[in-house]
C-alpha cells in the first residue's frame, strides 16, 4: 500500500543561499512578479533565505528572505508561495518558521493587500503606508538647487554615519554593498557636510531609487533629479505616504503611484530612526 505524502504544511523549511538564486527568481516569475535576479542576489548574500522545496519536482514551493539589523530589528521580504500551492497554508507555515527563528527580535515588513490579513493574524500591526511610484522622469517640475554629486569611496564613512542616524540601526552590511550593487550613487552636500544620499540600482527594465535618505524634501528631490538625469530607464521607488510633497512632485514629473503597501511591525511600537529623513528604502524586501 503506497505511503501518503506528508501534508504540505509539514514540509521542512531550509536555509536558502546564493546557489538558490535562480530557483528564487523562478518562484517570483511563477507568481507573476519580475524575476529580479539582481535584487535576489543582494538579499541572499546580505540576508538569510528560508524556503521549502517543491515536493513534486524541482524548484521551490515557497520562500522568503530575512535581513537582520542586529537584535533591534529584522526585515522580512519576498514571501512567496508557488501558484500550485497557493491558499494551502504554506505562507503561514513559512512565516511561523521565520517568527520562531527570530525569537524576541522585533520584525518589520511591507505587506500587500493580499498578505496583510495573514500578517495581522501573526501579530503585525500597520504603522504607515508606502506608495510605489513608477514612470519616465519628465523634468516638468524643477528640483530645488542643491549640491549633488556622484559619491566616492571617501564618502562611505560619512554616508554610513548618516544612515545609522536616520535609519536608527547599523546597516553597514547593506549600505557598504551599494557601490557595487547600484549603477549610480549620489550624495548631497552643504558646507562640506553630507546631508543626503541615494542610489539607483538596476531591476529588470527600471532603475529603482533606494535608499533615499535626505535632510528634507527639497534635498530628496535634488537627489532624485540627479539620478533621473543619469538614466534613460523608467524610475521606480517606494515613498512613505507621509511625504506628501515629494509624492506630489514625483507625480508632476511623470512618476505616478502604481500600488500602495502597508508598513507593518511586530513586537515594536514603531520603526527606529527618523522617518522624516527616510524617504525610500533600498528595497521594500529589506525594510
Amino acid at each position: 500500500m503506497p505511503i501518503s505524502p506528508a501534508p504540505l504544511t509539514q514540509l521542512p523549511v531550509r536555509r536558502l543561499g546564493s546557489e538558490d538564486l535562480l530557483a528564487c527568481a523562478d518562484l517570483s516569475e511563477n507568481r507573476g512578479w519580475p524575476r529580479e535576479e539582481h535584487k535576489w542576489g543582494l538579499l541572499l548574500t546580505a540576508g538569510t533565505g528560508h524556503g521549502m522545496d517543491d515536493p513534486h519536482g524541482p524548484g521551490l514551493a515557497a520562500g522568503s528572505v530575512v535581513t537582520s539589523y542586529g537584535p533591534g530589528l529584522a526585515a522580512i521580504g519576498m514571501v512567496l508561495v508557488a501558484e500550485r500551492y497557493a491558499r494551502q497554508g504554506l505562507g503561514r507555515r513559512l512565516m511561523q518558521h521565520v517568527l520562531a527563528e527570530a525569537g524576541d527580535t522585533p520584525l518589520t515588513l511591507y505587506a500587500t493587500p493580499n498578505g496583510q490579513p495573514l500578517y495581522e493574524q501573526l501579530g503585525f500591526t500597520e504603522i504607515s503606508r508606502s506608495t510605489m511610484v513608477r514612470g519616465h522622469f519628465t523634468f516638468t517640475a524643477p528640483a530645488p538647487e542643491a549640491a549633488v554629486r556622484p559619491a566616492t569611496a571617501e564618502d562611505l564613512p560619512a554616508v554610513l554615519r548618516l544612515d545609522h542616524e536616520v535609519f536608527g540601526l547599523d546597516r553597514t552590511h547593506i549600505i557598504a554593498r551599494l557601490p557595487a550593487f547600484a549603477d549610480h550613487l549620489r550624495v548631497a552636500e552643504e558646507n562640506g557636510e553630507i546631508i543626503g544620499f541615494a542610489a539607483a540600482w538596476p531591476n529588470m527594465d527600471t532603475h529603482v531609487i533606494g535608499p533615499l535618505i535626505a535632510r528634507d524634501p527639497a534635498t530628496a528631490q535634488a537627489l532624485i533629479a540627479s539620478l533621473a538625469a543619469a538614466t534613460d530607464r523608467p524610475l521606480r521607488t517606494d515613498i512613505d505616504v507621509r511625504h506628501t510633497s515629494l509624492l506630489g512632485w514625483a507625480k508632476e514629473n511623470g512618476i505616478d503611484a502604481v500600488a500602495t503597501n502597508a508598513v507593518m511591525v511586530r513586537s515594536l511600537p514603531d520603526l527606529p530612526g527618523d522617518w522624516r529623513r527616510r524617504f525610500a528604502p533600498l528595497t521594500v524586501a529589506a525594510g
